[in-house]
This record gives structure tokens, sequence and C-alpha cells, in this order.
């Protein structure tokens, strides 16, 4: 099972940021295009993540399929990959880096995690 959800509408994006909101799970988008080839590039890597960070949602977006989410999110260029936590935008990465972008998820899903009180 594709543990990155595709984003298909302005409709399915807004679902997943307000479950990801009500189960304070933080949100990792990868916004790309077909015709981007580093974005295309980075579509089996970012697979690799979601699998390696079971508690944070990953969702791709592709610009071309939902443009008032992009917008919205002032995305210029792809790839860009943006940090969510609580609906808002913390965090982003424009360009296929992985390095810089596993080191980021990295810290974004640790800094999220809620510590149990004893």
């Amino acid at each position: 099972m594709a543990r990155v959800v595709k984003v298909d509408s302005s409709e399915s994006w807004d679902f997943y940021v307000s479950q990801a909101k009500d189960q304070g799970c933080p949100m990792v988008a990868h916004f790309t295009a077909s015709w981007c080839i580093p974005s295309v590039f980075m579509n089996s890597f970012f697979e690799e993540l979601a699998f390696s960070y079971k508690d944070a949602l990953f969702l791709i977006v592709d610009v071309d399929d939902v443009k008032e989410v992009a917008s919205r999110l002032e995305v210029k260029a792809m790839p860009t990959f943006l940090f969510l936590k609580d609906g808002n935008a913390m965090d982003k990465i424009v360009g296929a880096n992985p390095d810089e972008i596993k080191k980021r998820v990295d810290g974004f899903v640790q800094s999220s995690r809620v510590v149990p009180i004893a």
C-alpha cells in the first residue's frame, strides 16, 4: 500500500489538512509536476521517506491538477516540499535536495512528537 496520498482536488487537500490537524499529525507535502524531471525524480525518494516516518502524513500534489492549492500556498517552483503542522506551513524547501529534505523531515517529525506525561 502506498504511504503517500495523492491529492487530486482542492477539497481533498482541505480534507487531509483538517484530518492531520485534528489528529495532531505533521504533514509533508511534495508539490510536483509531471513535466518537471527533478520532481519526478524525487517521487520514489518521497515514498521511501513516507515508509520511514509512519507518524507523519505525506501528500503529493500535482500543481497542474490542483492549481488553487499551489497558488494559495505560494508554490512557484517544482519540486517544493512544504512542512505543515496544525494546518500552518512551518517550513519549505524548494528544489531536489534529498539529503536536506531527509534532514528537515527528521527534525520536523521529531519536534512534532508529543511526549506523554508520566
